[in-house]
């Protein structure tokens, strides 16, 4: 165990939970309840906005998988990835406004929340809960690995050791202070995940002798790896056009991401929130997969493509240094799980429990005042889940993550988009788009069929479309606020 590792990471630990017991103190001083616990009153900057969606979005996948991927089919991967680019730009653009203004009027503070409020359907919301729990599991199971992972390269403990480590500390910070601990333990993850990002891109460039040199030993290895298609010509135009449907497109019907649109306090702070974030989401997406790419270089063999960036970290930084910039990747990581627990937390409690098992008659203040502490419980249970589901991982993260991402964009896109901006949509489209969306989606992924190259997402969301349409078509639309009156 490298303590010169591992002291700047527990201090970086220490501060994330001291940021989370500020949180809590003055969640407690504000006395806004539930609304306060899951969306931290409605009063989130421009500036913690982006980071936090930021953070949310940049994961396991972009600190772990995908540089492990960029690692194995070279810069192709890095032209791959940039596809991503506007995504924050395109999430809080077409849901931001119009989401926060539905979502004030109907008093919604989770997606289900303003599902219902545009279709008053029980089935649907119920579908939904059941549906973003399952998801959630899969992408949550995703980030312990990543954790764990990320923690026994650094403290050389065993991969069962530092999963429950990991576990331990997110569950904890989590159920601290809530919605409002997340978002601003996120504003510190972004500016740390910023920090280490070009911490290390630097130290790999300097430690290949230049950018140049790296790229002509990258093409001596392989050429493939400074091909835009990758070896194999595996990246080929059908992937990287349907791999923008499902890393930039499809991100605006996530739960986890959609919900930042619920929490921010003003128009200007939604506007600086998306100038910030897509600048933070851009930098950080080319410097980690670019550093992936350039891993080949200095560390021709690994024994998982996922290990790349932790040992480029200690190669290449002094340990202190690498030390505290390693907690750039375990920020990506711990950003996107506390975002995920809170919202699978709520969607058992709020949406389920609450709204569905307790009556009309004993609902108020007191009940309400239960579920914080009630969350503790949920979450408890929900890391010891994701613990046994993590111990034995696969080899590269981001095909699992990458599904489970895929699945939620199929089941949730069109029922929130066209919710909030077609007027003839229906309960019964919605329902039959997320049975159509799921199912297919499904499908495609376990039967794996000759598409060309066409990840499965794109015709799950054609189809999903379609039955969303022609079954609103014949079925009377329910009148509802959240389209009646489409004045901003």
């Amino acid at each position: 165990m490298n303590i010169e590792l591992l002291i700047p990471l527990v201090l970086y630990l220490a501060g994330v939970f001291a940021l989370a017991f500020v949180a809590r103190k003055r969640s407690a001083s504000q006395n806004g309840g539930l609304s306060e616990y899951l969306i931290g009153g409605r009063s989130i900057g421009g500036f913690v906005l982006a980071m936090t969606l930021a953070a949310t979005y940049a994961s396991a996948s972009s600190f772990i998988g995908g540089p492990g991927a960029a690692y194995k089919m070279g810069l192709g991967w890095v032209l791959l990835a940039m596809i991503q680019l506007p995504v924050a730009w395109l999430t809080l653009g077409v849901l931001g406004k119009k989401f926060a203004i539905e979502a004030r009027r109907n008093n919604a503070l989770t997606l289900n929340d303003m599902l219902y409020a545009r279709y008053k359907n029980r089935p649907v919301v119920i579908l939904a809960s059941i549906s973003l729990l399952l998801a959630f599991f899969g992408t949550m199971v995703v980030q312990f690995v990543g954790g764990a992972r990320l923690l026994e390269a650094v403290t050389g403990l065993s991969y069962t050791q530092s999963l429950a480590f990991f576990a331990v500390t997110v569950g904890v910070y989590t159920t601290i202070g809530g919605f409002r601990a997340v978002v601003m333990t996120d504003a510190l993850q972004g500016i740390m995940m910023i920090l280490g990002t070009i911490a290390l891109l630097a130290g790999v460039i300097y430690a290949g002798g230049g950018l140049g040199a790296m790229i002509k030993d990258l093409y001596e290895i392989d050429p493939a790896l400074v091909s835009p298609y990758g070896p194999e010509n595996f990246l080929s135009q059908p992937v990287m056009l349907s791999f923008w449907v499902l890393v930039c497109f499809g991100v605006v019907g996530l739960p986890h991401v959609a919900v930042r649109c619920m929490s921010y306090k003003s128009t200007k702070s939604l506007h600086r929130g998306i100038i910030i974030s897509t600048v933070v989401i851009a930098f950080l997406t080319l410097g980690m997969h670019l550093a992936g790419t350039l891993g080949r270089v200095l560390i021709p063999e690994l024994d998982s493509p996922d290990h790349v960036i932790p040992a480029l970290m200690t190669t290449v930084l002094p340990p202190a240094v690498a030390g505290l910039f390693l907690a750039g990747p375990m920020a990506a990581i711990m950003s996107t799980i506390d975002s995920q627990l809170i919202q699978a937390s709520a969607t058992l409690l709020k949406d389920l429990y609450f709204n569905f098992l307790v009556s009309p008659e004993t609902r108020g203040k007191k009940v309400e005042s239960r579920l914080p502490g009630l969350s503790l419980w949920v979450t408890g249970i929900l890391v010891c889940l994701l613990f046994i589901a993590a111990v034995n991982p696969p080899e590269m993260l981001i095909w699992l993550h990458l599904m489970a991402f895929g699945g939620m964009q199929a089941i949730f896109l069109w029922p929130l988009v066209l919710g909030l901006y077609w007027k003839k949509a229906t309960a019964g489209g919605a329902f039959a788009s997320m049975l159509t969306g799921g199912g297919s989606y499904i499908t495609l992924t376990v039967i794996k069929p000759d598409m060309a190259g066409v990840n499965a997402i794109v015709p799950t969301l054609l189809l999903s479309l379609l039955a969303f349409v022609l079954v609103s078509a014949y079925r009377r639309p329910v009148e509802s606020p959240v389209v009646a009156n489409n004045t901003f």
